[in-house]
């Protein structure tokens, strides 16, 4: 535990090194901080909170920079979160206005980043069911078909299907009324394993072509290829505190590009409360000291279904940071509930 007096002058070193990026003496504490201590007991402390691991002494300078602990302790303690401007908040409000989903999502990503001058990243929402609204199939050509398959949420899944042998235009339009007047709105999992006993009443031919297009309608629906949506990553080539070191820049950009590690991050935060921010290799999931996640879920008629959240260095104005992430995610939830209440039958 901290003493009020050690809880200051970190929160005033933290504060500082944000501010300007450079170390931070104990001239510098004293005139900012507002404690009337004399510079030794200054240096006292900061001795104290080195040894503890919240703040390092850079080989180069006689002051001080937080550790990733240090930030840690200073966002989940100390922090003062500043309310964002009326107009940033009309800004990001009137671009996510309820549309289609994937062009939401798309401007949530890039509000994000343009807002921060950081990477901005949504994770797409997850299906809440497996159901469809409405099928067609489409003739290529003798042996392949294109199945094209509306959701509920109003997106387009389209599968090419390989046939053994050609269908007819009529026995196509026979499948596929047969699936929309029957099961539409219904899980496709759902509908094969009920389905065996009455498809066997109808014609073995377009029997066949039913399951073909369940078990390719179900693996569409399970499908997330496009589960992440990243914006301005070339802005964190503006970052100093990451550009000065070429081996952190490339380890940051191979996760862009593998994007398994961040998906599992923004999979955790979609199950916690509120935003979450992951500081560095502190984090145990951010393998980069120098760089923070700051995160927050959102929501489709209150069932969580994905996250929102900010790439940025680990120096970064948190204060300012949390709220667009948390307000950003909020008006999300509210545009593709919107979205998802319109688009229902």
């Amino acid at each position: 535990m901290l003493n009020e007096r050690a809880r200051i002058l970190l929160k005033t070193l933290v504060e500082h090194y944000i501010s300007d990026g450079q170390p931070v003496g104990s001239r510098a504490l004293s005139k900012y901080s507002g404690l009337d201590l004399s510079p030794a007991s200054i240096r006292n402390v900061m001795a104290d909170l080195e040894e503890m691991g919240y703040i390092a002494s850079p080989h180069t300078s006689a002051g001080r920079i937080p550790t990733p602990r240090g930030y840690r302790f200073f966002v989940d303690t100390l922090l003062t979160v500043k309310p964002l401007a009326q107009g940033e908040i009309d800004q990001l409000e009137d671009q996510l206005q309820p549309d289609n989903r994937q062009r939401v999502v798309s401007s949530a990503s890039h509000l994000l980043s343009d807002l921060t001058s950081f990477a901005g990243v949504v994770m797409t929402p997850r299906r809440r069911n497996l159901a469809f609204r409405h099928i067609e199939f489409l003739r290529l050509s003798d042996n392949r078909l294109l199945l094209i398959i509306v959701t509920p949420d109003g997106d387009v899944q389209n599968r090419i299907l390989l046939t053994d042998r050609p269908y007819s235009p009529s026995q196509l339009t026979e499948a596929a009324n047969y699936l929309n007047q029957n099961y539409a709105g219904r899980d496709f999992d759902d509908i094969r394993r009920n389905l065996r006993e009455e498809l066997q009443q109808l014609r073995e031919d377009v029997t066949h072509l039913m399951t073909r297009a369940l078990d390719a309608g179900s693996e569409a629906m399970h499908e997330r290829s496009d589960a992440m949506v990243i914006s301005g990553e070339r802005n964190l080539l503006n970052v100093e505190d990451l550009s000065s070191n070429m081996e952190s820049l490339r380890k940051l950009f191979a996760l862009f590009d593998q994007r398994t590690g961040f998906l599992q991050l923004l999979e955790m935060s979609s199950r916690a409360q509120g935003v979450q921010i992951f500081i560095g290799g502190h984090s145990g999931l951010v393998p980069l000291d120098e760089c923070s996640v700051v995160t927050a879920p959102y929501e489709v008629d209150g069932q969580v279904v994905g996250t929102v959240g900010v790439i940025g260095p680990t120096r970064m104005a948190y204060e300012r940071i949390i709220p667009i992430v948390d307000i950003t995610a909020k008006l999300l939830s509210s545009a593709l509930s919107h979205n998802d209440s319109a688009n229902r039958p």
